[in-house]
């Protein structure tokens, strides 16, 4: 069986899923399949499934698919000498795998970017620092192993205000856990990438006023 035949198949399985599926498929589960139509779709046919991909900015709370779309993305308008407009993508994929401590991963953005013209090394800028500074001081103290309650007393903010800024902190950090916050300041203070698990998968819960005290 050749290789295209062999795409058909499975394109056809993943329509038979969808179908199945219907209107009532999660955010997270639409944009896997929007990907997958991209990849198995004909390239000069492929580009809307890569934006439907990446449409919804609920996919963020996926930061590993998200990232392996977006390098998908980037290495599709590479192929189509869009250099320019693959260059964001692939930076902004590289930057999650990093966080992530996606090694594999890493060097497959850092290949693509190289072959768009750009130098891998320099181009991630610390997640850390693109937080504000009242984020960073959170972060900072919940890593130290502080409570919800305990950094609100020493910035003056309610337990339910600093959960709310570490839901919104964890996507942007690529982190699922509390406990990797440490991990997150230590590859900053170094330089080096996050090595992070990957086995949760989606953002932390949304914070409540009792999950605020505890379980964050």
């Amino acid at each position: 069986m050749c290789i295209r035949d062999r795409r058909g198949d499975v394109a056809e399985l993943l329509e038979r899923s969808a179908r199945r599926l219907g209107t009532g498929m999660s955010a997270r589960v639409a944009a896997l399949i929007a990907r997958g139509r991209a990849l198995l779709a004909d390239p000069e046919l492929a580009e809307p499934y890569f934006q439907a991909a990446l449409a919804d900015a609920t996919g963020e709370q996926w930061p590993f698919e998200r990232a392996q779309t977006r390098l998908d993305y980037g290495e599709w308008l590479r192929r189509q000498r869009r250099i320019a407009e693959a260059r964001p993508l692939l930076s902004a994929a590289l930057a999650t795998f990093q966080r992530l401590g996606a090694r594999p991963w890493i060097e497959r953005a850092q290949t693509e970017l190289r072959a768009a013209g750009v130098e891998a090394g320099d181009v991630v800028p610390s997640a850390f620092a693109e937080l504000s500074p009242q984020q960073q001081q959170i972060v900072r103290l919940a890593a130290r192993g502080l409570t919800n309650r305990e950094i609100g007393e020493k910035l003056f903010l309610s337990p339910r205000t600093v959960g709310s800024h570490l839901y919104r902190v964890f996507p942007k950090l690529g982190i699922t856990a509390r406990s990797q916050l440490r991990d997150v300041l230590e590859g900053t203070l170094s330089g080096a990438g996050v090595q992070s698990r990957e086995g949760t998968v989606g953002g932390p819960p949304a914070p409540g006023a009792h999950a605020a005290d505890t379980a964050w």
